[in-house]
């Protein structure tokens, strides 16, 4: 019983511990980095990654996956550097229906029985789509209050850490503790038994698709409040991010079996990763493989710990 409670609590804390180990291996390299400014700097892009993970696991709740995360962060960007900064009200209208048209999408691919991977892969390419009418060209301008939030420094720790304990919280609370939550990771573990229940799974499959959006919007916000301008392509890699945030935080692609908490630390695992390999001096073009392969090594730990408590059971 003992060791079975350890192996457990050891896959639970594997998230924690990659990005302990990272962080210790970056204060290694680089001991400067070891202060607020290091922290800032090493921690600068995390806050829209962790958003965008966040909104990948909402979805991954109910056993879908999305492929558009990236195009529609960025669209959000472009959103938000014209429309939201030149004319807020507009900006808002067009936000709260792309949120609205998550949660629909959610409802078509439920009623339709169409595989999520593919509806929103066309997705993907008409969020890119209207990114690039509005801005054809790399440009724009962020809103004071958004450049504002992402630059504020608060006391001993900096605001992207800050901002992700708070997103990780909020996440967990709504999740893990709320009504609403349990009936979405109710639905990607059995939508049969929820549905017997009495629940409607088509609102729980909206709703999770629309928290998504949210989630995402946030993201595409939080990023133009960083780089203070935006481009149509600017969030692309969030796709794969995202999902690989996800899996590195202890989420599996069914079950409905989520960690908000750890898909946070995954982001901020993923944003760490990529500060390390440029200590290491590593090509751009390597360090998208190099974040791979540290993926691949947690992921075949976890699948260590999964057989290990298997055996105990």
């Amino acid at each position: 019983m003992n060791r079975y409670v350890s192996v457990d609590t050891l896959r639970l804390a594997l998230p924690a511990l990659s990005l302990a180990i990272l962080l210790v291996a970056v204060f290694w390299l680089q001991p400067r980095a070891m202060s607020y400014t290091g922290l800032n700097l090493l921690f600068n892009l995390a806050v829209p990654i962790a958003l965008a993970t966040l909104a990948q696991m909402l979805i991954m709740a109910v056993n879908d996956l999305d492929l558009s995360i990236g195009a529609f962060v960025s669209f959000v960007a472009c959103v938000t550097a014209t429309y939201l900064y030149s004319t807020p009200v507009v900006g808002i209208l067009i936000l709260a229906a792309s949120v609205g048209a998550y949660a629909v999408l959610g409802v078509i691919i439920h009623l339709r029985n169409l595989p999520a991977i593919v509806v929103t892969l066309g997705m993907s390419f008409v969020w890119g789509g209207f990114a690039v009418l509005l801005l054809p060209s790399p440009g724009g301008q962020a809103p004071e209050w958004a450049r504002w939030l992402m630059t504020v420094r608060p006391p001993f720790v900096p605001v992207a850490i800050v901002a992700s304990i708070v997103a990780a919280l909020l996440a967990h609370l709504l999740v893990m503790r709320s009504s609403l939550g349990v009936l979405i990771r109710g639905v990607g573990g059995n939508a049969r038994s929820v549905e017997r229940a009495g629940w409607s799974v088509i609102a729980a499959r909206a709703a999770a698709y629309g928290l998504a959006g949210f989630f995402a919007v946030l993201a595409g916000i939080a990023l133009v409040g960083l780089t203070t301008s935006a481009d149509a392509g600017i969030a692309q890699r969030y796709t794969l991010l995202s999902i690989a945030g996800v899996i590195l935080g202890g989420g599996e692609f069914t079950g409905g079996r989520i960690s908000p908490i750890g898909a946070v630390i995954g982001a901020l695992t993923l944003t760490l990763a990529g500060s390390f390999l440029s200590f290491l001096r590593l090509p751009s073009d390597w360090q998208i493989g190099a974040q791979g392969a540290i993926l691949i090594i947690v992921l075949a730990f976890r699948l260590l710990l999964n057989r290990l408590e298997a055996r105990n059971k």
